[in-house]
């Protein structure tokens, strides 16, 4: 009995120790889908152009040659901030060498120390420092639009590759709806054959190869999507999955015409576009770099000053020790004769000075005007002028090259857009007249009047359509947004 209950408790132990592990493992598993969904699925184009600037390293380096160029602004105005410079030196000197404090040779160890304190605020420099503060805050304001042009080309670069994926995924959808017409067609006159109401067996075999023809199809659009999937999740930088799920875009966003034409396009994209403003800015900073140059041909003028001190080891002073009467040599006549003159004589001795009493006693200051005229300095500043003029006629050839380059490119996204919505809608029509023909040919090849030939023609013709609707319709929609960049008004 106590034999029964003690198997008993052990096997409700055991029982519970399963029970335990098998909800952990679920627990665990739950947990594992969750967070696999919450990491494997991105929902939004947002939320991928959001991790593609994250990630991407060029937006980072972008950031960096930001921080750089604010870095060398804020300079440029300290540089109007007096200097205040310390110095202690401090000396082991031994054999023949000058004593500082009494400026005469000795032979001698000693040490010594020489502390100063020196300030300089430069008044005038031909307006160099002012000139710099300015040129830097341009620069400083080119690196910003620098920075926003990079995360810009990270969106378009997401949009592109997002909108791909999209556009192979209908198409994923097209060629599954193709093989299943076929496969429908194939199964339909396999029963005819068993049955030998099939008139023609030509009629099976050629669907059987539009059948094996879907399939192939089918692989290859399988693939094709899985190469854009990854191609996105490159730019995004992070690894490949094959679980992504992205979220559709609105049909009646895809398929559209803006209302601007490409001048009015290419107006707004001169006072919009982040690196059309970087190559003016830089223009207007070489510009203020030429006067910096200019400025250093000019006298400057400043003001100093300094506070000194300094410390020897054999410095020494001579101390009062006590008083004595001595002999002076000299001799007076009195009645008893001859008698030696004596005299009190004052006795001292050497000591050392204390550090803190020659820190104290040696201190001295000094304060002026100073005004420094570049005369030949091998030429060196009329050089640096020439190079400064020359960056800034290169930037200048920079921004209008810039600008050319953008119409070029305003131009052509407007063709294409134009181009991609006229194809839309001509497409538009021939798929509702190859659908209305498709429906037929089917219908008569059910019936068994019209040949297989006919009908995949017709199928074939139907296809295509569908597949060329789906990519004008996404090339619609990609050019407009590409547009919409050079508006700056690309937002999500």
């Amino acid at each position: 009995m106590v034999k029964s209950n003690l198997q008993n408790n052990s096997d409700h132990i055991i029982m519970r120790y399963f029970n335990f592990i098998f909800f952990s493992l679920m627990g665990l598993s739950a947990i594992k889908t969750q967070a696999q969904t919450q990491t494997d699925t991105l929902t939004t184009i947002r939320q991928c152009i959001d991790i593609a600037i994250k990630n991407n390293l060029v937006v980072k380096q972008s950031d960096l040659d930001m921080q750089r160029l604010r870095v060398g602004y804020i300079q440029a105005k300290e540089n109007l901030l007096p200097s205040l410079n310390g110095q202690v030196d401090h000396s082991i000197n031994s054999g023949r060498s000058v004593n500082p404090f009494t400026n005469s040779y000795v032979t001698q160890s000693y040490t010594s120390g020489n502390y100063s304190l020196n300030a300089n605020l430069t008044l005038f420099s031909g307006l160099q420092n002012l000139n710099a503060i300015k040129q830097t805050s341009l620069a400083y304001q080119a690196g910003k639009m620098d920075f926003q042009q990079a995360k810009d080309q990270v969106t378009i670069n997401v949009i592109t590759a997002y909108l791909l994926v999209l556009d192979n995924a209908e198409l994923l959808t097209q060629a599954y709806n193709q093989l299943d017409v076929s496969k429908k067609q194939v199964e339909r006159l396999e029963i005819l054959e068993k049955d030998g109401a099939n008139k023609l067996p030509s009629d099976l075999y050629d669907l059987k190869g539009t059948f094996g023809d879907n399939q192939l199809n089918l692989v290859n659009t399988k693939n094709t999507l899985e190469a854009s999937k990854l191609s996105l999740m490159q730019i995004l930088n992070i690894p490949y999955n094959r679980n992504l799920k992205l979220e559709p875009v609105s049909v009646r966003d895809v398929a559209k015409q803006t209302d601007e034409n490409a001048d009015q396009i290419y107006g707004t994209a001169l006072e919009q576009l982040a690196y059309v403003k970087a190559a003016e800015l830089r223009r207007q900073s070489a510009e203020k770099g030429v006067k910096v140059a200019k400025g250093a041909l000019s006298p400057s003028v400043s003001l100093f000053g300094g506070v000194f001190t300094n410390y020897s080891s054999a410095a020494q002073s001579s101390v009062f020790k006590d008083s004595s009467t001595v002999n002076t040599g000299g001799f007076v006549n009195t009645p008893a004769g001859k008698q030696p003159v004596y005299t009190t004589q004052a006795n001292f001795e050497n000591k050392n000075i204390g550090y803190y009493d020659q820190f104290k006693n040696n201190y001295s200051t000094q304060f002026g005007v100073s005004l420094r005229v570049p005369i030949l300095n091998y030429f060196q500043n009329r050089n640096k002028v020439k190079l400064a003029k020359l960056d800034y006629q290169e930037s200048k050839y920079i921004e209008e090259n810039t600008k050319i380059v953008l119409r070029q490119s305003v131009e052509q996204a407007y063709l294409n857009m134009t181009s991609a919505y006229n194809r839309y809608n001509v497409l538009i029509d021939q798929v509702k007249a190859y659908a209305e023909s498709f429906r037929t040919a089917e219908i008569r090849f059910n019936a068994g009047v019209l040949t297989s030939v006919d009908f995949v023609v017709a199928k074939n013709n139907l296809d295509k359509a569908n597949i060329n609707l789906i990519n004008a319709r996404y090339d619609c929609y990609i050019y407009n947004k590409v547009l919409d960049y050079y508006m700056g008004r690309l937002s999500f």
